[in-house]
């Protein structure tokens, strides 16, 4: 029996310039990679934002894992995330940023930030420092970032930036395996292709509003 993980229920998102989000409803089913298109400025990310706590929604409901978003917990704690451009300290390696961003919830070890590292293609080795790093090499540090405490659910804002043909297609593998894994996904792309080749739904936002296409 399917079981949804995630329910957006009528949320809408006003801002002083307009609204991101108009009455916007939709489920997300464990276990699968769920895609969400749409162009720049459309409410993808103003919709991220809301699923993670990040922003409270001006009206609706958000339900992440049985818990409402801004009443039973601010920020679901069982989410990886990347939400534009990850930052971190330019002055530190790789594996140094993600040793101190672990601490904060201290809940796995150096061993494991090495696993996700090389699962993104990274050395764990490497002093290399951050603003030496290329964006496609950020890029995979972001998406370590987002797998290393091994999450249920794992929303990634165009997870591919940056990347270069090789780099989408591990990048690709990596997501599909964590889906056989049961995790489950969501995930903005302007490339049609990862669309298609990773996601078992798709939906499109269209400035604030979201519909279901078929696949």
């Amino acid at each position: 029996m399917s079981e949804n993980i995630i329910t957006v229920t009528n949320v809408s998102k006003h801002f002083k310039e307009g609204t991101a989000l108009k009455n916007v409803t939709i489920a997300f089913e464990k276990g699968k990679i769920h895609g969400i298109i749409g162009r720049n400025g459309s409410g993808k990310t103003v919709l991220f934002k809301c699923i993670c706590g990040f922003i409270p929604p001006s009206a609706g409901e958000i339900v992440v894992s049985g818990k409402v978003i801004g009443k039973d917990t601010d920020i679901p704690d069982n989410v990886g995330i990347i939400i534009e451009s990850p930052s971190f300290l330019p002055n530190y390696s790789g594996y140094k940023n993600l040793r101190l961003l672990a601490s904060i919830n201290n809940r796995i070890n150096k061993d494991t930030i090495r696993a996700a590292m090389t699962k993104v293609g990274l050395d764990p080795d490497s002093k290399k420092h951050v603003k030496k790093y290329s964006m496609g090499m950020r890029q995979r540090l972001g998406i370590a970032q987002a797998i290393m405490e091994d999450p249920e659910i794992l929303i990634l804002d165009e997870p591919m930036n940056g990347l270069d043909h090789a780099g989408v297609k591990e990048i690709r593998q990596l997501l599909k395996g964590l889906r056989d894994d049961g995790k489950t996904i969501i995930l903005s792309s302007h490339n049609s292709e990862d669309i298609q080749e990773l996601c078992d739904t798709v939906c499109e936002m269209d400035a604030g509003i979201l519909k279901v296409k078929q696949r």
